[in-house]
């Protein structure tokens, strides 16, 4: 009997009925040949410290670093778990073949193969390997099942990732928690929440500290257009002045019109983490609520696998990518078919093939976010929304460059040079199926949700000027404040967790920085979830501000390693590295131990007298009662 093991009752449900398993047990479902069961996400996990010896159930500084010899892993001590595992472990112990058809990425490998190890499960395993649920790929994906072998340094990657975290996690909760939280407060510290939170308080205190300070700047008004002086900021107020009197009365001069036709290429394919972004900036979804939304129509068969990194499709899903348009042509929401006009004249025609699009030695396990083909059916409002996204955004790589020209007029007064730019639309391509999600939606954005607030101005078309026109104008002299940078709100964060705190707009430039950034797309929504958790950060609208007991724990961190955006970042490639056999895990956990004990010996050596400050029983419930009415 060949037993197929799942990661929920959902998916395993599916495979059975593709592979003629339909006959109905406790924990599992037979026939063909095959048992079909299922775990629950993670059914195992690491030993707590208490599980090597019995030294380290309590807490104690004597007791650290922790380091096991071996680590090992234990059951969740959960009945419905115990049980589930015990159906497992009586279906593998008589397997003749297992197949692994857990998520097809490192923590879903790692989930099975934690699983198989703990039910001693000695017969071969072969691995399905699918980047979407529909029942065409299932098919698929069981004629072609690959050895479990070669996703060997896929499971290594994982591992390594657990047991840094608990290597990092473990020993430095209890090291901050004994140190400086007075014994009534558990300092939370771990390899990516730490960084992030530094992000954020640094931002914070970047903000407190910032004093703003005036400048003037000079412009006039000629044929009802606003030009700006090229000189830029004046920061006394005199010399702003001055150049106001030299302009005032004297005829505006036109010196050059400029005008350059250019082009704008689609946005590429939707990653996690871009799709995060845009969909906190469009509708203030969470990065949690939009990876649950994704990966439910991922489930439903709607879109692809949702936990990736690139934004590239291999070169073997061109052929596909018609059947696709196809079933997004015959999509109708509310009677209404929303795609059908953007598909209809690019229909019945090749489809384009750019390198933006297809690269293949840009995608490693799974490409990037699209529509299956297959037509959507009894969606919820969000989940409408994410799709609404993810199927524009493939319709737009199709659609030819948006055309469009700048226009540059400069002026002179009496020396002093004037500029104003005009952008027109000659011919929008892509940009038509931008509609009820980025223009309509806009609105929802403010200046602190944008890191650069001008590229959301509109584009303006300037009236037809000549060079050398003249006549008069009426000129202004405006006192403007520096002002300090936005907070982080989750789309900004996201980024800044992408690229290891640097904000890159670019996406060719936030592409190639994604090898050091901090934490994986699957993992940041969990980590900005922990912080709340922890009370480290709250919301304030879509602001992100961290609460005091956030700012005071950075603050008493004094190892660059444990708040390092550009050191974690690093040690992410690693574990890339590791992923693709370039790299040893066992280097990396030997690196790790000995920096988890450099970190303990400094730590226990502070001699300052430094604590957290506790919040008292009222401050905790008046604020839990905030969170209650937010």
């Amino acid at each position: 009997m060949i037993v197929c093991i799942a990661e929920k009752p959902s998916v395993a449900r599916d495979i059975a009925r593709i592979i003629g398993a339909t006959a109905s047990h406790d924990g599992y479902m037979e026939g063909n040949g095959f048992q079909v069961t299922w775990t629950f996400g993670h059914l195992c996990t690491l030993k707590e410290p208490h599980d090597y010896t019995p030294m380290w159930r309590s807490w104690n500084l004597t007791s650290l670093p922790m380091i096991p010899e071996r680590f090992g892993i234990k059951l969740i001590d959960d009945q419905g778990i115990k049980k589930q595992f015990g159906i497992i472990e009586g279906l593998m112990q008589k397997a003749e073949r297992i197949v692994n058809c857990g998520d097809a990425g490192q923590e879903g490998e790692l989930i099975q193969r934690w699983v198989m190890q703990k039910a001693q499960a000695k017969c071969p395993v072969s691995r399905l390997w699918i980047s979407s649920m529909t029942d065409e790929a299932i098919r698929e994906g069981f004629q072609n099942l690959k050895d479990q072998e070669d996703y060997q340094p896929l499971y290594l990657a994982g591992l390594s990732r657990a047991i840094g975290d608990w290597l990092l996690g473990m020993n430095c909760t209890r090291l901050y928690t004994l140190r400086y939280g007075q014994n009534r407060q558990v300092l939370s510290i771990g390899r990516v929440q730490t960084p992030t939170l530094a992000l954020i308080v640094n931002r914070q205190k970047e903000i407190d500290n910032f004093k703003p300070e005036p400048y003037w700047v000079l412009a006039t008004i000629y044929r009802d257009t606003t030009f700006t002086a090229t000189k830029g900021k004046f920061t006394k107020k005199e010399e702003g002045e001055e150049a106001f009197k030299t302009i005032e009365g004297k005829p505006f001069t036109v010196t050059k019109v400029e005008k350059k036709e250019g082009k704008e290429q689609p946005p590429q394919l939707y990653d996690l983490t871009s799709l995060q972004v845009d969909c906190n900036r469009k509708f203030g979804f969470s990065a949690e609520m939009t990876l649950n939304l994704i990966q439910s129509l991922y489930e439903k068969k709607y879109t692809t696998y949702p936990r990736v990194d690139t934004q590239y499709l291999s070169d073997d899903i061109y052929p596909k990518c018609p059947q696709t348009m196809n079933g997004l042509y015959q999509t109708k929401f509310a009677g209404v078919a929303p795609y059908a006009e953007f598909i209809k004249p690019i229909g019945g025609k090749a489809l384009k093939k750019s390198k933006r699009v297809f690269d293949t030695s840009k995608v490693t396990d799974h490409h990037a976010i699209i529509p299956t083909g297959v037509i959507p059916q009894g969606l919820s409002d969000a989940e409408q929304r994410v799709f609404d996204l993810v199927a524009r955004r493939f319709i737009g790589v199709f659609l030819p460059d948006c055309k469009f020209s700048t226009t540059t007029v400069l002026g002179e007064v009496d020396g002093i040079e004037f500029k104003v730019t005009g952008k027109e639309i000659l011919e929008p391509g892509w940009r038509v199926v931008r509609g009820m999600n980025s223009e309509n939606s806009e609105s929802l954005e403010n200046s602190e949700n944008s890191e650069n607030p001008e590229k959301n101005n509109e584009e303006r078309t300037l009236p037809a000027f000549q060079k050398g026109e003249t006549g008069s104008h009426q000129p202004t002299l405006t006192e403007k404040m520096t002002t300090p940078p936005p907070y982080y709100n989750e789309a900004s964060l996201l980024r800044a967790m992408e690229t290891a705190g640097k904000f890159v707009e670019d996406e060719t430039l936030r592409a190639a920085m994604k090898e050091n950034g901090i934490g994986r797309p699957s993992s940041r929504a969990g980590i900005i979830e922990t912080l709340f958790k922890r009370h480290y950060i709250r919301r304030e609208r879509k602001r992100l501000v961290a609460t005091p007991t956030g700012i005071e724990l950075i603050d008493l961190i004094r190892e660059d390693l444990l708040k390092s955006c550009e050191l974690t970042g690093i040690w992410e490639k690693k574990l890339r590295d590791i992923e693709h056999q370039k790299y040893d895990a066992q280097q990396f956990i030997n690196e790790l131990k000995q920096q988890v004990t450099d970190i303990v010996r400094d730590v226990m050596s502070d001699p300052t007298n430094r604590r957290v400050t506790v919040l008292p029983p009222e401050e905790e419930k008046k604020e839990k009662k905030k969170k209650g009415r937010k």
